[in-house]
């Protein structure tokens, strides 16, 4: 059976999971706080036929040798981190970090996810919770007679009530960063878990130690480029076709084979 048959495979293989990872992304263009995925590619074990530097003769040796190779795949998929556009909104609770940092929102489970989706919403006791009802934390409570709501850029929190036009502080946020953002697990609903990958969360306050600071009335979009994204597809769609074609030709090769002999 020709090699060429089976190192093609590999080739449909890699592209059929690139053009999944483009299509994620394509599908997230307006997903708020989306980070693209990136498939990294590579190549296969080598069958060694002459060894690169083995002696010819006495006194030559090979400059390069007989390297096959035996294909191609997909190693993983890696995060791009970089930050949206920033969409101005006129609603208070909607939240956006400029620079780096993740709000941290609490599982049901009491696990601690990270998240770039700053659209908050207010829960039936006044907490601020996600669009699934997961809590933001540290917890903000805001109560019942609240006229104005504030985020400051370095995450207090206050408002003013009826009756009162002083201005209350009723809570911080705070954000996590990670020294490797690339390596935390994405978990869907927007959200990502730590991992041994990504280190440790570093939490402090917004705009101090490299942390970004905290927009309001404002979200950050998906940073997926339409544009990129389709160039890519059409990259992914010709080196498919080329692959099929290698599958082609060998077959025709083959078929002649057993047709001559």
């Amino acid at each position: 059976m020709l090699p060429a048959l089976w190192v093609s495979k590999t080739g449909l293989s890699a592209q059929d999971m690139n053009l999944t990872t483009i299509s994620n992304n394509l599908a997230n263009v307006s997903t708020t706080g989306f980070k693209k995925d990136r498939a990294e590619f590579q190549d296969l074990l080598y069958q060694i036929r002459r060894q690169p530097g083995g002696q010819s003769s006495q006194d030559s040796e090979l400059p390069s040798g007989l390297q096959l190779g035996t294909g191609v795949r997909v190693t993983g998929t890696q995060k791009i981190f970089t930050t949206g556009s920033l969409q101005t909104t006129e609603q208070p609770l909607d939240m956006a970090i400029n620079g780096r940092g993740f709000f941290q929102v609490l599982l049901p489970d009491g696990t601690v996810s990270y998240t770039r989706d700053g659209s908050f919403h207010l829960s039936s006791d006044g907490q601020l919770v996600t669009s699934n009802g997961y809590a933001l934390e540290p917890a903000i409570v805001v109560p019942p007679e609240t006229q104005t709501f504030t985020v400051g850029e370095d995450g207090t929190v206050s408002v003013t009530t009826v009756g009162n036009p002083q201005p209350q502080i009723i809570g911080n946020l705070q954000t996590a960063d990670f020294i490797n953002p690339a390596g935390l697990q994405a978990m869907g609903s927007n959200l990502f878990l730590e991992t041994a990958a990504s280190g440790a969360p570093q939490v402090s306050t917004p705009g101090l130690n490299g942390l970004g600071t905290v927009l309001q009335n404002t979200l950050e979009n998906s940073n997926v480029s339409v544009v990129e994204e389709l160039v890519n597809m059409i990259t992914t769609q010709r080196a498919y076709e080329m692959n099929s074609k290698v599958i082609s030709t060998a077959d025709q090769m083959l078929s002649f084979v057993t047709q001559q002999l």
